[in-house]
């Protein structure tokens, strides 16, 4: 019984994360991109400092530590109904959100807080290559979290059935 509910959870984070994403991919970079990059790093940076909360922190890292389960899980059981389902879910979560997160999109933010002069034109360079650079990685974790999010509901209904 816990499977399914772990499953549940599993694609209830890869939605609330794949809409966090696509909100930005869809609009709000596009309206940050508006502004002079002064206020736009000043707002990007708000945004930086802001997610960090619990319910963000609990759907993100929450999410990842029941793909942990599911994906070992998956191995464990590998004959029962819906178990590539899972795997896959677990693995575009975990790398698409979380390592590409980690590893691209944190860095790049850690950059732009570095900025010591946003109206300079140091400030507009970085900003301009903050753009280019972290949105196609936002990109990436929208459609990873879209995927694993239509894996763990595949997955769920083969539960339901078997």
């Amino acid at each position: 019984m816990w499977l399914p509910i772990l499953t549940l959870l599993a694609a209830l984070g890869s939605g609330l994360m794949a809409g966090l994403f696509f909100a930005f991919s869809s609009f709000i970079m596009t309206a940050l991109a508006k502004l002079p990059a002064e206020q736009g790093i000043a707002a990007m940076n708000s945004i930086n400092v802001t997610i960090i909360n619990f319910s963000f922190m609990l759907a993100f890292f929450g999410t990842a530590a029941i793909c942990v389960v599911l994906g070992v899980v998956s191995i464990l059981r590998w004959s029962d109904a819906g178990s590539l389902a899972l795997l896959a879910g677990s693995v575009l979560f975990l790398v698409g959100t979380i390592i590409v997160t980690m590893v691209f999109n944190v860095p790049l933010n850690d950059a732009l807080a570095a900025v010591t002069a946003p109206a300079s034109a140091e400030g507009a360079g970085v900003w301009t290559t903050y753009l280019q650079d972290w949105l196609p990685w936002n990109h990436v974790r929208t459609v990873a979290n879209f995927a694993a999010l239509a894996a763990f509901i595949f997955a769920f209904a083969q539960q339901s059935q078997a």
